[in-house]
């Protein structure tokens, strides 16, 4: 049936601009890989919504999209920082293997994925840095260097800013993090405070700084997560002790 296999030609064409990625990366031209990531972005976002508004996701589907995004989030990205590792300053020493470092990125991203394929908590919200979130960072820095974004005019990257960066990132794709998800029930504001919070501020910092804000947008996303799960426990525990006191009036 041809409307089964709608989205599924969607997320084919995310793993095609990824894999057009990767072969401008390696011929050095890191602003048309990182505009290919942005390009598998929208159709990872179109996939999703074009199978729930056709009624036919399915495991298919699911497992096609996870090796098109270790492609195009995974291993594009690993790419792009191989090629920009070279470029940094290394002060004193200079090694020929640090770039290859860069491809722990990939590594992490897949083991992110096959987690994210096996853990049933992540239909509301996302536990760990997601793929694409991180993929557009990475694809910011060709932007970002371009356009000479106003902090890097203070914050050069050299070999330990490389080293923490990466080791940064990995850590954030697999850890115990909830982090808000995009995905609405409904639109009220009630219950997607954080969702809107999140997309205004967004918007803002892209007007005002461009590519720069990618990176901002990054931190404002887990610093808005990590307020929304404080909250939500603390929310929770305020009930418990509402339920407990209806059960013993129940019992008596």
């Amino acid at each position: 049936m041809i409307k089964k296999q709608i989205p599924n030609a969607i997320t084919s064409a995310n793993l095609f601009a990824g894999c057009i990625g990767i072969v401008f990366a390696f011929n050095q031209n890191l602003i048309a890989a990182g505009l290919c990531i942005f390009i598998a972005l929208i159709f990872d976002f179109f996939d999703g919504f074009a199978a729930r508004l056709l009624n036919v996701s399915g495991p298919m589907g699911k497992e096609l999209d996870s090796l098109a995004d270790v492609v195009s989030f995974g291993v594009l990205p690993s790419i792009i920082l191989f090629q920009v590792a070279p470029k940094t300053s290394f002060g004193l020493t200079t090694t020929p293997l640090l770039p290859y470092f860069a491809f722990l990125i990939a590594v992490f991203s897949a083991y992110r994925l096959a987690k994210f394929n096996l853990d049933t908590r992540q239909s509301d919200q996302f536990i760990g840095l997601p793929t694409p979130a991180n993929a557009a960072l990475i694809a910011s820095v060709p932007f970002i260097y371009d356009n000479k974004a106003f902090y890097f005019e203070v914050l050069p990257l050299n070999i330990w800013l490389f080293i923490c960066f990466v080791v940064i990132m990995c850590y954030l794709l697999i850890c115990e993090l909830p982090l808000i998800a995009l995905k609405f029930k409904n639109f009220s504001f009630a219950d997607n405070r954080f969702r809107y919070m999140l997309i205004v501020l967004s918007v803002l910092l892209l007007v005002l700084f461009r590519y720069g804000g990618i990176p901002l947008i990054l931190v404002a996303y887990i610093i808005l997560s990590m307020v929304q799960h404080k909250l939500d426990q603390t929310n929770a525990v305020q009930q418990k002790p509402e339920v407990t006191s209806g059960k013993k009036k129940r019992n008596r």
